[in-house]
């Protein structure tokens, strides 16, 4: 897959080229998870503005015959900033809708002051349809709140955590995402695990070997292509994460900023 000159490294222009690059992954077994750009939102006529973009982009989704993706939603982009009550209105319409489609339905967690609302607002939509969210491994709280919600039928996303958490310690973060996959494996429930860092990947392809049914690999647009693509290629279920828009300042902060991280440390992500 390469980029024209008009997408970048993290991100796609538009939603047509978010389903064209949608199409090409799904060709190598690779499923793809659609983000329209955009957090923090501010007033209600912005909060509207994504809730709209989300239905054109579950519109083009739904008449797009035999695409492997989902959408995913950050929760201050629907108004948790300044509505709380708003935002989840604008979530609810949005799991409903995607129920109604067939679309999956994911929503992304963000920092440490909207962990507790973000759980709420995942179990007032799970009745709505079939629901994944990510959980932070850096936020001391996770392990408890994973098994709260997966009896409720949530498909947890496990993550290291993009924003600032409760440990910070390299180390000590991959430990808790590993962790959070045994917790995860006891339950005998799907999951996905996303992370590009290749000691964890490489012990999760060992410890998963015999649950890999249960196990989807998941990897940000961008970051190691040569690992998704033969993961995929050995049967693995794989997604990547693919951001389009123009809002993405924010997105390309942090992924920047992950990169820089490395570097400090002396490491790479995996291929």
């Amino acid at each position: 897959m390469e980029m024209t000159g008009s997408e970048d490294r993290w991100a796609l222009p538009d939603l047509a080229g978010a389903l064209r690059w949608c199409r090409g992954r799904n060709a190598r077994g690779i499923r793809c998870t659609l983000d329209v750009l955009g957090e923090n939102a501010r007033n209600e006529e912005a909060a509207a503005g994504s809730v709209d973009a989300y239905r054109s982009c579950l519109t083009a989704l739904e008449e797009e015959e035999g695409l492997s993706a989902s959408i995913s939603v950050k929760l201050t982009d629907l108004g948790a900033l300044f509505d709380r009550r708003l935002c989840l209105e604008n979530l609810r319409t949005l799991s409903r809708e995607a129920a109604q489609a067939g679309v999956g339905f994911e929503i992304d967690m963000e920092g440490k002051p909207l962990v507790e609302f973000t759980l709420e607002a995942a179990l007032e939509c799970a009745a709505e349809g079939p629901l994944t969210l990510a959980v932070a491994a850096n936020f001391d709280r996770t392990t408890d709140d994973l098994e709260a919600f997966l009896g409720s039928g949530i498909r947890p996303r496990l993550v290291k955590g993009a924003y600032p958490g409760d440990v910070a310690d390299f180390r000590e973060v991959q430990e808790r995402l590993k962790g959070l996959v045994e917790a995860a494996l006891a339950f005998e429930r799907p999951f996905s695990l996303a992370t590009h860092d290749p000691e964890v990947i490489e012990w999760a392809l060992g410890r998963l070997s015999e649950e890999k049914t249960l196990v989807e690999f998941g990897f940000l647009m961008g970051l190691s292509d040569l690992t998704k693509e033969k993961l995929a290629g050995q049967g693995w279920a794989v997604s990547e994460y693919v951001p389009f828009g123009s809002r993405r300042r924010a997105y390309q902060a942090r992924r920047l900023q992950y990169l820089r991280e490395l570097a400090r440390l002396g490491r790479e992500p995996a291929p």
